[in-house]
């Protein structure tokens, strides 16, 4: 599989990573954080370590960690207005649920 970025989502990645002396691309991943577990973290990437696996789209490159990746593999990033902000949004085929508010997420690994 792979991640994949929207269009609105590869204009804000690309513009950030153009602007950003020393950034490579977009770094993805997970932490442990909120109700249900998982929330998906955005950064730039301004170095390649040794467990990433690199995907690219349309010249920008998108960073993950070997221990995240299967919990994002498959995932669309998005770029939307949330509220009164702007933001990532995510569609992860790997969630099986959500917390009530959106900030964390559960896979079935997570259940066993």
């Amino acid at each position: 599989m792979a991640i994949t970025l929207t269009p609105l989502a590869h204009q804000r990645v690309q513009r950030f990573v153009q602007t950003t002396p020393g950034a490579l691309g977009l770094r993805f991943g997970v932490t442990r954080t909120g109700c249900s577990g998982w929330g998906h973290v955005t950064d730039l990437a301004r170095e390649q370590r040794e467990d990433d696996t690199v995907f690219e789209q349309d010249g920008v490159r998108i960073y993950v960690d070997a221990d995240s990746l299967p919990l994002v593999d498959g995932t669309r990033i998005d770029f939307g207005k949330r509220g009164l902000g702007e933001e990532f949004l995510f569609a992860n085929p790997n969630a099986t649920a959500e917390c009530g508010c959106g900030e964390s997420f559960t896979t079935d690994a997570n259940a066993a």
